[in-house]
């Protein structure tokens, strides 16, 4: 086994900083996407099969670029560093290229591209984290990340509170949009600046730890097999580590597939439900979905690194159930606050439930996968968000329009339940018993 030395809390705090960039992209994602669809035509019961490509490049970027990291070194450019670079530029100029879309096909033709590229990054990222922390310092390290992924969201969605504040409509209900508003291209702009100078900061601040010399060997041998084996190689790879996942690996899978599912019910239906529940219109639903979605980013930024010590005392399993349940509170009450001010209460168990669900799911899973193969695991972890949104995208539409009276409050709601669902079956994980079952 590699040594890891200790790393300080700078150290750690510089590896991690790529993430407020790539984010500051999800975050945007999240709260303005949708939105911009509405602008350009789009009904409630399409919006989740518009949004087909995050769970489809995920599904195939995330853990091909895991498996093919695991195979990469190069003393200059390192092993995972070029995909971060690479990710990082596609998202920049998808991010600065969205505002300006023409038509609804246009934007949802950008969204592909920009999850190729955050896809491209966020994977190896993951890998990166494990590849450089001892085993202590892991739970540490991912909530560290945990951190930058409320910051980046945090800034994302303040950004577009305060420009719709600034610059945007008074707020009748009976104002609609057709077009996306000037005001929204700011944030758009600012979150293509973060995204490379953020990732920058993290390449250059904080070196690769070099693969072992049994790692090098298995890289340099697979460099001498033929080119076609070669491409179908990390295919093979990804199937084999299915195949030998431990019961923890797919335990959690099956948490995953309610919890990412809700999830995206959230994301997609949120600025639609304020719209509905308070009476405004959609401009100032997206500004107060986007001061929502910030405020329980916010709590996650607060929330991260205390997790650390509760999780410790108290093991990562009931930490993570708890803001399970907490979610589910949060989703469930939400259709049913009709005050501009209280709306915003739920977003605390919200915002300590993303921190939990962003950081305390990973940290678990590095403990027991190999250091040569934490970049394919890391993928098939993505694989268990991506497969749950994948499926939400093409049956959530018939969902809420033949059985939900097409009404996002209903989408919100049935999100909580699953949430609920999602904490129950999160009580069977148990890393001390899966650890002596260890993937190979």
């Amino acid at each position: 086994m590699t040594f890891k030395p200790r790393l300080t809390f700078w150290q750690i705090w510089n590896m991690n900083i790529g993430f407020l960039g790539i984010q500051f992209s999800f975050g945007l994602q999240q709260t303005a996407v949708n939105p911009i669809f509405s602008f350009l035509g789009a009904t409630n019961d399409q919006l989740p099969l518009l949004n087909l490509a995050g769970p489809i490049t995920g599904l195939l970027i995330q853990p091909l670029i895991g498996a093919i990291s695991d195979k990469t070194w190069s003393p200059r450019w390192g092993r995972r560093k070029p995909f971060f670079l690479i990710g990082a530029i596609i998202g920049s100029l998808c991010l600065f290229a969205f505002p300006f879309s023409p038509e609804l096909w246009f934007a949802v033709g950008l969204l592909w591209i920009l999850d190729v590229g955050n896809n491209t990054a966020m994977e190896p990222y993951r890998a990166f984290i494990g590849d450089k922390l001892p085993e202590k310092q892991l739970t540490f390290g991912f909530q560290m990340q945990s951190l930058f992924v409320g910051a980046g969201i945090v800034l994302a969605n303040l950004s577009i509170f305060l420009f719709q504040d600034w610059f945007g409509g008074s707020g009748s209900a009976s104002e609609t949009a057709t077009s996306i508003p000037t005001w929204l291209y700011y944030s758009f702009f600012i979150g293509a600046i973060a995204s490379i100078t953020t990732i920058l900061w993290s390449v250059l601040k904080t070196p690769e730890t070099p693969p072992s010399a049994k790692e090098l060997e298995t890289i340099e041998l697979s460099k001498k097999d033929p080119f076609w084996d070669r491409i179908f190689e990390p295919i093979k790879e990804i199937i084999d580590a299915i195949s030998g996942m431990s019961k923890f690996m797919w335990r959690l899978a099956a948490v995953y597939l309610f919890q990412w599912y809700a999830l995206f019910c959230y994301w997609q239906f949120i600025a639609p439900m304020l719209r509905e529940s308070l009476n405004i219109n959609e401009g100032v639903a997206l500004g107060k979905a986007a001061l929502m979605n910030g405020s329980y980013n916010f709590i996650t930024m607060i929330v991260a690194l205390a997790l650390v010590p509760i999780a410790k005392k108290f093991s990562n399993k009931k930490a993570y159930v708890i803001s399970l349940f907490l979610s589910a509170i949060a989703m469930i009450s939400l259709p049913f606050i009709k005050n501009q001010i209280l709306i915003f209460l739920p977003m605390l168990f919200l915002g300590i439930g993303w921190a939990a669900m962003m950081g305390i799911p990973y940290a678990m899973v590095s403990k027991i996968v190999p250091q040569g193969k934490r970049g394919v695991y890391m993928g098939i972890v993505n694989m268990m968000i991506v497969i749950p949104m994948f499926i939400q995208t093409i049956t959530f539409g018939s969902i809420i329009k033949h059985l939900l009276n097409n009404r996002a409050t209903n989408a919100i709601i049935f999100g909580g339940v699953f949430f609920a669902i999602s904490a129950i079956l999160a009580m069977r994980l148990n890393v001390s018993t899966d650890k002596s079952q260890t993937i190979n």
